[in-house]
């Protein structure tokens, strides 16, 4: 997720002005603190005898700056999948990114096992219309291997430019042998909100959280409930396969709905580090039923948004369990050295919930009918899948949750989670799940 003045990065963008500040040190220090520091000072001494042996003896001569820069991202993905070092130019790719257009393929990824995993497909971008599905882990690019390559080194391989052909090879779930896919290259162009009239109800489609997301939001409801008119039913809010974004831009989606109280909450290491956003009054929708879709494609921002609206008891949450992304993290600029992306922090709902390896459990759950060359393939593992990462909180009762379907037909007609919301909102359809608590309460934050 992502804060903005310091640029906060709710599920994959962003960054933030990281100030350090030296604290005097006191004259009289403990000898457990002396010994601590001592055995840093000789780990450090220890890295730079490594490094001077690879220097001098390795078989070819090694690029310096580049082994440092290794050594750099290896220090920060031993953390957690989403700790990672920026170059300077992977830096200013993603500050263009969270603008809302870049070059490549439309896919937004992360590190399992050495291996490039596809969080999501973007919608209508070179990717998915190949046929990338979430889930899928790209082994090997235009037929060099993946493993052993960093997460950064993996996205340079997949960009280039426009209109030339790249092609991946992807291992899935439930197929027996390998699959590879050509994508041509192309200038991906970010409309994050799309929307339209189902019949008398509104549909809303959330792609990503980038910084035209919420007036695109506010474009989209303000469209369709002109075009509805008095006959408007509800409202349907897509956050299917949405992986996320800017943590302001999630805050100002679940404002949008809300007209008072806490959205979310990121606490980081120390308890003065706890700040809280809280809804300012104004609801766009005149406060018309909501439904928001997830599934397990749905991460962070979109998890922030969807846990916001279940907690207030404002929308009902449809779908399959989101994927459990509930760490922020800080794009920390080095000047000309690129950035660290580092995680500080995990963020919670109103009524007090880490999600964390969990994710947002649905009020309706629904699975969608595959089509017979997907079964066994359209579930992704979820943030506790992940090698290394972050543990929720209640991971030493066992309480982590790993896998969901992340499978959308492409045909309306053949979506059954968007065909049941449409129901519900017309009263076809009952469920004691909607509308959430009637009488209008709302959860309490802690």
């Amino acid at each position: 997720m992502i804060r903005k003045a310091s640029l906060l990065l709710a599920g994959t963008l962003i960054g933030a002005v990281a100030v350090t500040t030296l604290s005097q040190i006191p004259f009289r220090v403990s000898d457990a603190a002396n010994a601590a520091q001592s055995d840093t000072y000789r780990q450090l001494n220890l890295f730079g005898d490594v490094f001077e042996r690879v220097r001098s003896d390795y078989v070819e001569v090694p690029d310096d700056a580049e082994l440092i820069e290794s050594a750099i991202n290896g220090m920060l993905t031993s953390l957690d999948p989403h700790s990672s070092y920026m170059s300077p130019k992977s830096f200013r790719d993603m500050q263009v990114q969270t603008r809302g257009e870049f070059g490549g393929l439309g896919i937004e990824v992360t590190m399992e096992d050495g291996l490039v995993k596809v969080v999501s497909p973007i919608d209508e971008t070179p990717a998915a219309k190949a046929g990338v599905l979430a889930g899928d882990l790209i082994t090997y690019i235009d037929g060099e291997q993946v493993q052993g390559l960093t997460l950064n080194q993996a996205v340079e391989k997949m960009r280039g430019p426009v209109n030339t052909d790249i092609i991946i090879t992807v291992r899935r779930a439930g197929a027996a042998d390998p699959i590879e896919i050509k994508i041509t290259r192309d200038i991906i162009r970010i409309r994050s909100v799309r929307w339209r009239e189902e019949g008398d109800v509104g549909y809303v489609r959330v792609t990503q959280f980038n910084e035209q997301t919420f007036d695109g939001l506010k474009n989209g409801i303000e469209e369709t409930s002109k075009n509805i008119g008095k006959d408007l039913k509800g409202y349907i809010i897509d956050l299917r396969n949405n992986p996320g974004g800017l943590l302001d831009q999630a805050i100002a989606v679940s404002d949008a709905f809300l007209d008072r109280g806490e959205i979310v909450s990121t606490r980081g290491r120390n308890a003065d580090e706890t700040q809280r956003y809280n809804a300012r009054g104004g609801d766009l929708t005149d406060g018309k039923p909501v439904i928001v879709l997830v599934n397990g494609g749905s991460a962070s921002a979109s998890e922030i948004v969807a846990g916001a609206l279940q907690d207030h008891r404002r929308a009902t949450i449809l779908g399959t369990r989101s994927f459990g992304k509930g760490s922020v993290q800080t794009i920390i600029p080095l000047g000309a050295n690129g950035a660290i992306r580092l995680t500080t922090a995990r963020y919670y709902t109103p009524s007090g919930t880490s999600i964390q390896a969990k994710g947002i459990t649905p009020d309706i759950e629904v699975l969608q009918d595959l089509p017979e060359e997907l079964i066994g393939r359209a579930e992704t593992k979820g943030e506790a899948g992940l090698r290394g990462h972050l543990e929720g909180e209640d991971a030493a009762e066992g309480k982590e949750e790993s896998g969901s379907q992340a499978y959308v037909p492409a045909d309306p007609a053949e979506d059954k989670q968007l065909q049941l919301a449409l129901d519900l909102l017309r009263g076809v359809q009952v469920n004691s799940a909607f509308p959430p608590l009637a009488d209008g309460a709302t959860a309490v934050p802690n």
